[in-house]
């Protein structure tokens, strides 16, 4: 089972309901706020039949996992996820926590006091195409793959 990194790229004028319910399921209540999901058939159909033109996604590898959970994790009170912090919740490391979360494991939700959303800035440089269109049109949104690692990188 591989793990979704979903960002929203979009708000919420002329979202349909459908849109704004989805998003709302992910968590996803502002533009550049991020979260991990399982790669199930149904989040892959909610991705792919209600949120195309909304949200970019891909598979994140390991080192991007763990920068992320070190920049951008958070714990309840905004405060940053320390070592002291992954102790308490049983891991070593955050390469150990990062191996659990692609392993499928754990899933952020299971983790208490840890938020299951990544806020993060715009891309430095910015996007290379219109967040309006999609990937396969020359724009930012829709499914990336692999590549959703390069543009998590330029947010963090």
């Amino acid at each position: 089972m591989t793990l979704l990194f979903v960002l929203r790229l979009r708000g919420s004028p002329d979202r349909t309901p459908e849109q704004e319910k989805a998003l709302e399921l992910l968590r996803l209540h502002k533009t550049y706020h991020a979260t991990l999901v399982q790669d199930t058939p149904s989040i892959r159909g909610m991705l792919t039949q209600t949120l195309s033109t909304v949200v970019t996604w891909g598979e994140i590898d390991k080192e991007t996992l763990v920068q992320l959970l070190q920049k951008r994790g958070r714990m309840t009170g905004n405060k940053k996820i320390t070592e002291e912090d992954l102790k308490k919740l049983g891991y070593n490391s955050f390469d150990e926590l990062a191996d659990a979360l692609l392993a499928g494991k754990v899933t952020l939700d299971q983790l208490p006091g840890v938020k299951p959303v990544f806020r993060l800035r715009p891309p430095s440089g910015g996007f290379r195409g219109t967040i309006r269109k999609n990937i396969k049109a020359g724009g930012e949104a829709g499914y990336r793959g692999p590549r959703i690692n390069e543009l998590i990188r330029k947010m963090l």
